[in-house]
């Protein structure tokens, strides 16, 4: 019984926590009316004074004072977050000339999309070779109440995200199939599905902070530098066999085409020894990375 309690406690409380973690719309009142009210209580003073000769009159000019602190002009793709007395009021998105309350504390927060290139980092493949791996992040914020009391810098937290979703992601592919032939998605051949775990990662990992992902890509991906010159001829040597296999491969099917031909249309018989030398001659001619000298023979076959 009390652990149920506990638990519909509990999940009480998230609830209410959810309620209030929530961005409010603030309705402003118009800038203009606030204009034409605060040069009502400036000039409106000094007008009684001269009539009545009445000092009193200039207090309201200390009234008029915090009307012109409620003055707010709100720029394209930027809002500002409204806190009284510690308690979140709520958020004005739209642009335009607003008065509000001048003893709200204001937090002015962009909703532009930004860029962040990040600088190549070190870091461990999934078999553990260094890589440099860099990443290009377009992110907005979404949500400023989460921007703004849910994290202590968002923009310094976007920094911090990414670099650990980098390490991350590295650490679940290998740079390259050459290590490990088991893998069907490396990071350099991964291209989109890579792109897609980025962008999964970095979107559960700046939900806290009310930061939408536009898009997240690798931008950079290299070998470290003390490794790079021995991948670098590992891939070289790589490339080598596999073209050297595929010059074998031809070899054998124009030397095994050229003795069928020779059988078949009967214009010289040749023993198993004879087939064998030809084969080695026409292997050597076809494989060899040079061009081959021919040499005429002038006498007989035997000789």
């Amino acid at each position: 019984m009390h652990e149920t309690k506990y638990v519909l406690s509990l999940q009480y409380q998230f609830n209410i926590t959810i309620i209030m973690e929530k961005e409010l719309r603030l309705s402003p009142s118009s800038g203009y009316l606030g204009l034409f009210c605060s040069l009502l209580m400036f000039f409106g003073p000094i007008a009684m004074f001269f009539i009545t000769g009445e000092h009193f009159w200039f207090a309201l000019l200390v009234i008029d004072l915090f009307c012109w602190m409620g003055l707010l002009i709100l720029h394209p793709n930027e809002s500002v977050v409204m806190v009284l007395f510690g308690k979140y009021s709520g958020t004005i998105k739209r642009n335009g000339f607003y008065w509000v309350n001048p003893f709200f504390n204001r937090k002015k927060i962009s909703l532009r999309a930004r860029n962040l290139n990040s600088d190549p980092i070190k870091v461990n493949d999934k078999i553990g070779n260094p890589i440099m791996i860099g990443i290009v992040l377009v992110w907005k914020v979404e949500d400023t109440f989460r921007a703004a009391f849910d994290v202590d810098d968002y923009i310094r937290f976007v920094d911090v995200q990414s670099e650990a979703a980098i390490r991350k992601l590295a650490g679940a592919y290998p740079y390259d199939n050459f290590d490990d032939e088991q893998s069907d998605i490396s990071l350099r051949s991964g291209g989109e599905e890579v792109n897609s775990e980025l962008e999964k990662e970095l979107i559960e990992r700046l939900a806290i902070a009310g930061i939408f992902v536009i898009e997240a890509r690798i931008a950079y991906l290299a070998y470290a530098s003390e490794i790079a010159n021995a991948m670098l001829r590992r891939q070289q040597a790589t490339a080598i066999v596999a073209a050297r296999q595929k010059i074998v491969e031809g070899a054998v099917g124009m030397v095994e085409l050229a003795l069928s031909q020779l059988s078949k249309k009967e214009i010289i018989e040749l023993d198993e020894e004879k087939k064998a030398a030809m084969v080695s001659n026409l292997m050597v001619v076809l494989c060899s990375d040079k061009d081959a000298s021919p040499v005429i023979n002038t006498g007989t076959l035997h000789q």
